[in-house]
């Protein structure tokens, strides 16, 4: 007892950190009264357009939930069973778990939050290793957060006279091969390859309006849930720094850095910070872009951005459905917009002038 009562008598550092923001507070609001209304003013100003006018109020929440539905109602359906059937000879010989490329596909079939919630499940059942776990969603990275950023793309593409179909097999189709077969061999090597009857059938056995009505809850509790609460943490913390003008620094660098990778600067921020879908209806209206930049800006937005889903949602979701701590799901997320956003560079360089 009194070992304990001599051990609480200590300061510990985090008791320092926690006295000087007191003394601080205290300071600012004898100073300046108006600096901590600030602050929340500018973290408001950050979370509200995304959470409220992104996720509550435009499809794309809604597209979340309707995205768990349909990619349970495909499961029910015999989906994934067929997709592992598909891939198991291919990875069999690259030596790879073949659900690895499963929340690639349901990230372009639905949602990037959906693919997570679905495949993650399928690869602790298919006794997945650690590290095809993180290929998995390394390679998820390289799909489309959503299929209506895909077809928005497409309209873009369209719009510039550039050949669709050479760019989506090279930058949406190819990566789910190639990621997980260079991952393999350089950064996770704890992979094996498994026979078909070494693995569980994946199909549930639920009543078809049992998927139907329990997909929705599912939807709507990755949505309100998990999802928002991410959001709002990545973007209080823009707000933070954009209150003290750390946030106007880092935006200018970043479009410094887009131009230099090939990518339309300004939906290129819109897809790393916001929702790729709107930076792809943005580049619609656009006019005399060099068709490099639009290339790079459609490979850009149909990935695994924006940063609230790297940083926010892929570990929570990720935490929850499979043997992954958050991590080693944020790790693997950041290698895999490392790698997606090399593809950048040299795609546009490379396919551009054989594509317009």
């Amino acid at each position: 007892m009194n070992q304990i009562k001599s051990s609480r008598k200590k300061w510990k550092a985090i008791e320092v950190v926690g006295l000087f923001l007191v003394i601080l507070s205290f300071i600012v609001l004898l100073v300046s009264p108006d600096s901590l209304s600030g602050l929340f003013d500018s973290i408001t100003k950050q979370v509200f357009p995304i959470v409220v006018d992104v996720f509550l109020l435009s499809e794309v929440g809604v597209a979340i939930i309707i995205s768990v539905i349909v990619g349970r109602i495909l499961e029910r359906l015999g989906f994934t069973d067929a997709l592992i059937r598909i891939f198991i000879p291919i990875m069999k010989f690259f030596k790879i778990n073949p659900s690895v490329i499963i929340p690639s596909v349901y990230n372009v079939l639905g949602d990037i939050n959906a693919a997570g919630a679905i495949a993650g499940p399928v690869l602790v059942k298919a006794k997945a290793t650690k590290g095809e776990q993180k290929i998995a969603i390394a390679t998820m990275i390289q799909s489309p957060q959503s299929f209506a950023t895909l077809v928005l793309g497409l309209v873009v593409l369209t719009k510039f006279d550039i050949k669709a179909l050479p760019l989506v097999i090279v930058a949406v189709f190819v990566p789910i091969i190639l990621v997980p077969l260079i991952l393999s061999k350089t950064v996770y090597r704890d992979t094996k390859a498994v026979d078909l009857e070494e693995l569980p059938r994946f199909t549930p056995e639920t009543k078809f309006l049992d998927t139907l009505f329990s997909s929705a809850k599912e939807g709507a509790y990755l949505l309100f849930l998990v999802i928002i609460p991410a959001v709002a943490a990545v973007f209080t913390m823009i707000g933070i720094l954009d209150y003290f003008g750390i946030w106007a620094i880092i935006s200018n660098a970043m479009s410094t850095c887009l131009q230099w990778l090939q990518i339309e600067p300004a939906t290129g921020i819109v897809s790393i910070l916001a929702s790729p879908t709107l930076a792809m209806a943005q580049l619609v209206e656009m006019s005399n872009v060099a068709p490099a930049l639009i290339v790079g800006g459609f490979i850009l937005a149909n990935s695994g951005f924006p940063l609230s889903v790297l940083f926010g949602q892929i570990p929570v979701t990720w935490k929850e459905h499979s043997d992954l701590n958050e991590k080693e799901a944020l790790y693997a997320a950041l290698l895999g917009a490392a790698i997606r956003l090399i593809s950048c560079v040299i795609i546009a360089l490379a396919l551009t002038p054989l594509i317009i």
